[in-house]
């Protein structure tokens, strides 16, 4: 561990590593705007995953984003290779005073040591534990606490070195004036008109969705309240195929799918105009929760401690209080077993019709 920051440190150029999926992406931007209250004249960058880029583009904190593209292993290693080195030659020239690696990965870790950046922070990772990580970052922080964290706690947590506390830490999702007006025209040619839910009922794991009968019985219920109800999902076969199905089994015509149909920050601009939120745990979630969006998150065999929807608004209903789940670190992510089966439509519902009813 080195010695603390010094107080006066003004940092100036700041880049944010995070390596992972997109709802980890959303997780990152309380870091984020806390570095901008901190620091409000510094550069912030941020290196992400290419197909993760939507969750973090429209960020008015943001000023560039590198990306590194999973698929230039495909091109070869001498094409891989050369976009690993202009990577590391545009961090080095962006002339970074700190660099955050909120990653795990070794690449990260050797983009961090190669920045050239006076402070480089990272995790003590146990299973880093060795010289090369050291010696890659010249601030390490403790881990030690990360089970009994959400995945937003411990990334503030890596802000200690620069006197940044993790109060107050808030989410945010941002999108374009574009993006809403498409969203507008989009509901218009549905005829949806305000007030609307949103639930997304799909995963690309199926071992956290709910049953599509039960998805399909809480929308008749919610549709005879008089509700109109819009649902989304990725533009993924598997997911689409699931929205299809859920549509059959409905009796009420008052559900519209826009399923495949928007961008993610297209779904933030929906999600933000719509009365509540109803999701599994999944990124749209996490940009309800961080839209301020009132959210009900239902929640199987996930570590809900890490990935509970973050903020005030929401209520996570959790199939483990209906019968017993397989240990998260137990499961087979590619199983088709639906672990939330044992969440009743009445209890969702009665989440749904409580917020609504406020």
């Amino acid at each position: 561990m080195a010695s603390p920051i010094p107080d006066q440190f003004a940092a100036k150029n700041i880049l944010l590593i995070k390596l992972r999926h997109h709802g980890d992406m959303l997780l990152t931007t309380p870091a984020i705007n806390a570095l901008r209250q901190r620091y409000p004249q510094a550069n912030i960058d941020v290196l992400l995953y290419k197909e993760t880029r939507p969750m973090l583009e429209a960020h008015p904190a943001i000023r560039q984003i590198h990306f590194i593209d999973r698929n230039w292993k495909k091109q070869g290693g001498w094409q891989k290779f050369r976009h690993e080195m202009a990577l590391i030659s545009a961090v080095r020239s962006s002339h970074y005073d700190v660099v955050i690696n909120l990653a795990d990965q070794w690449r990260s870790a050797i983009i961090t040591g190669l920045s050239g950046a006076p402070v480089r922070i990272g995790f003590a990772f146990n299973k880093r534990d060795n010289a090369f990580w050291r010696w890659m970052h010249n601030q390490l922080v403790s881990t030690a606490n990360h089970n009994q964290l959400h995945t937003v706690e411990q990334n503030m947590v890596a802000l200690q070195p620069l006197g940044i506390s993790a109060e107050g830490a808030k989410a945010s999702m941002h999108f374009s004036l574009a993006d809403q007006q498409k969203v507008q025209q989009v509901l218009a040619d549905h005829a949806v008109n305000a007030p609307f839910i949103v639930l997304q009922p799909t995963s690309r794991w199926q071992f956290k969705c709910w049953e599509d009968e039960k998805v399909a019985q809480l929308i008749d219920a919610l549709a005879a309240d008089g509700r109109t109800v819009v649902l989304t999902a990725a533009p993924d076969q598997k997911e689409l195929a699931m929205i299809a199905n859920i549509q059959s089994l409905c009796q009420t015509p008052n559900v519209v799918s826009l399923a495949g149909q928007l961008s993610l920050p297209q779904l933030a601009a929906l999600i933000d105009a719509a009365q509540l939120f109803i999701g599994v745990d999944s990124a749209p979630m996490h940009m309800a929760a961080a839209l301020e969006t009132p959210c009900i998150a239902l929640f199987g065999p996930t570590k809900l401690q890490h990935w509970r929807p973050w903020g005030d608004n929401n209520r996570v209903i959790w199939a483990g209080d209906y019968g017993p789940l397989p240990s998260p670190d137990a499961i087979d992510t590619k199983t088709d077993q639906r672990y939330l089966s044992a969440i009743p439509v009445e209890d969702v519902l009665a989440a749904a019709r409580s917020f609504l009813h406020e």
